[in-house]
């Protein structure tokens, strides 16, 4: 439906190319731009415009994750806050009007290349993260949503979430009672939150940081994040431990993070900070969110497999699919959480 979408909507992207004069935007001034779909998404659709030696992404929004009508210029001006850090790509243009699309578009710079792979890129990823991290933003320039309450937040989602596993038919005794018990853990654990809210460091974080949002160019030696949907004012952390988290690596690659593979990423990361606090701290606000980002990842795998097999009403992907059946089995669940549970010296008094 999508792809038909796509197809159908590149005449309506050559046109607006073609009629919208261009002398506000100097580098698309007097040019004529060829156009073809590029990747589609959930909530964009993306063509590549080319002209000459210059291509360029032409993003059309057709729906938004964080409930803002403006969704277009909210990642526009992440994109903007970012422009000078040569690991994003850099903004172009931006249209909100609804005048030509019902929904906004973007215009920023296409990055060639291929995912992040894991085994090969974990040293550049690291100080993409810092950089990123460490990006200097001015309080008059700050549109980003704030995470104020970072592990509360999580754990009202995830109760939400395990609601619709708790209530099917369809769970497993077993899995339904640990994931009970989980909850109930969570929600005094949360408390540590104190942490983040005594000790605050605050920055640019993406929250979507799977390795198919990295573009990996070897013959330029590049590596770029280039999916900025959703970005958060929040700490590091969020960025660093999603990151790491087996359901994240797990999901499209079939790999998972040994405990001194990330031992030296968080390493290789903390090198490249010039703040000595955020390094000092860097694994106590790694360690206390760990539990919270593993418990979104596995709230929303409970949901997604009740919903594949019951009301779900889109096109039901097989390695979708397969991946949920893998995490919601008792034995990884138990992978993830025991050693936090069982570890009454995890959590501070």
């Amino acid at each position: 439906m999508t792809m038909t979408l796509m197809n159908d909507m590149l005449p309506q992207v050559a046109a607006y190319l073609d009629n919208r004069g261009w002398d506000d935007v100097p580098a698309l001034k007097d040019r004529k731009f060829s156009v073809s779909p590029l990747a589609q998404g959930e909530y964009n659709l993306n063509y590549l415009i080319s002209s000459g030696s210059l291509q360029l992404v032409f993003r059309v929004n057709i729906g938004t994750q964080i409930n803002r009508y403006d969704q277009i210029l909210y990642e526009y001006r992440a994109l903007d806050l970012l422009a000078h850090s040569g690991v994003t790509p850099r903004p172009y243009f931006v249209d909100d009007t609804r005048q030509a699309f019902e929904q906004g578009i973007l215009i920023m710079e296409y990055l060639p290349g291929e995912s992040m792979d894991y085994r090969r890129d974990l040293g550049d990823a690291a100080g993409l993260f810092a950089t990123v991290h460490q990006i200097d933003v001015p309080d008059e320039q700050n549109h980003l949503i704030r995470e104020d309450a970072p592990l509360t937040l999580i754990y009202e989602e995830c109760a939400g979430l395990l609601r619709q596993y708790f209530d099917s038919d369809l769970a497993q005794p077993e899995i339904r009672d640990y994931l009970m018990d989980l909850i109930i853990w969570a929600a005094a654990a949360r408390s540590q939150e104190t942490y983040y809210l005594q000790d605050p460091w605050h920055c640019i974080v993406n929250t979507e940081v799977n390795s198919g949002n990295f573009i990996v160019n070897r013959q330029q030696q590049t590596i770029h994040l280039v999916d900025w949907e959703m970005p958060r004012w929040g700490d590091p952390s969020q960025d660093l431990c999603h990151f790491c988290s087996p359901l994240t690596t797990l999901w499209k690659t079939n790999w998972r993070m040994a405990p001194a593979e990330k031992h030296r990423f968080l390493k290789t990361y903390s090198r490249h900070l010039r703040d000595r606090h955020l390094r000092d701290t860097l694994i106590d606000r790694v360690r206390l969110r760990d539990p919270f980002v593993y418990l979104r990842g596995i709230s929303w795998s409970a949901m997604g497999w009740v919903a594949y097999q019951t009301r779900f009403a889109g096109m039901k992907n097989p390695d979708t699919w397969a991946k949920l059946q893998q995490y919601m089995r008792l034995d990884f669940i138990r992978s993830l959480f025991d050693p936090f549970i069982e570890n009454k010296s995890f959590w501070r008094d």
